[in-house]
C-alpha cells in the first residue's frame, strides 16, 4: 500500500475515533442521559478531566487531518517535494496524538478501575476505589448505588469504549509516525504510478 493511501486511511479512522470520544464523554457528563444529574459535584474526577473530549478527540483530531492531507497530491502536485512537507508535519501531528491517546487511556482506565461517585447509605463518594476495579466482575454490587440510577453500568460502558478508542488510537498513531516517515524520505509510490515511461 502506498504511503499517501495508508495516510488516508488512518486519518479518516482517526478522525472516526476523535468523534467517537467527544460522544462519549459528552455523554459521560449527563449520566444515565438525564441532566438532573449533572451537579458538578456529583461527577467523578474522570470525567471532569474531559480525557475523551481533549486527548481521545480534539488531540486525535489534529493528527487525522494532517494524515488525511499527507495522503493528497501535495502542495506541488505529483512531482517536486513529492508530499514530503505534509508527511513531515503528520509526523509531528501523530506524536502529539500519540500524547492525547495515551492521557485517554490513562484517565479511562483509571476511572474504570475507581468507579464513579454515587450516593450509597445516603453518602456522595467513591464507594468502589477500595475494590480496586474487583466490583467490574460482580455486578451485583452495581445496584448498590442508589442514584444516579444505572450509574455503573454507564460509567463502565462509556469509559470502556474510550479505552477501546484510545488503544485504537495509539495503534493508528504510531502506525501514521511510521508511514509518514516512510513518507518523507522515501516519497509517495502514487508520483511513480502516473509518470510516464
Amino acid at each position: 500500500m502506498c504511503t499517501g493511501k495508508c495516510a488516508r486511511f488512518v486519518g479518516l479512522s482517526l478522525i472516526s475515533l476523535s468523534l467517537v470520544c467527544i460522544v462519549a464523554n459528552a455523554l459521560l457528563l449527563v449520566p444515565n442521559g438525564k441532566t438532573t444529574w449533572t451537579n458538578f459535584d456529583q461527577l467523578s474526577l474522570h470525567v471532569k478531566l474531559l480525557a475523551g473530549f481533549i486527548g481521545g478527540g480534539l488531540m486525535i483530531l489534529c493528527p487525522g487531518i494532517s494524515a488525511v492531507r499527507a495522503g493528497g497530491k501535495g502542495c506541488c502536485g505529483a512531482g517536486c517535494c513529492g508530499n514530503r512537507c505534509r508527511m513531515l508535519r503528520s509526523i509531528f501531528s501523530s506524536a502529539f496524538g500519540l500524547l492525547g491517546a495515551l492521557y485517554c487511556l490513562s484517565v479511562s482506565g483509571a476511572g474504570l478501575r475507581i468507579g464513579p461517585i454515587c450516593l450509597m447509605d445516603d453518602k456522595w463518594d467513591y464507594h468502589f476505589k477500595e475494590t480496586s476495579g474487583a466490583y467490574l466482575l460482580n455486578r451485583t454490587q452495581w445496584s448498590l448505588c442508589e442514584e444516579p440510577p444505572n450509574i455503573v453500568s454507564w460509567n463502565v460502558t462509556l469509559f470502556s469504549l474510550l479505552v477501546a478508542a484510545s488503544c485504537l488510537e495509539l495503534l493508528l498513531c504510531g502506525v501514521q509516525v511510521v508511514n509518514a516517515s516512510i513518507g518523507v524520505f522515501c516519497g509517495d509510490c502514487r508520483q511513480k504510478q502516473g509518470a510516464p515511461h
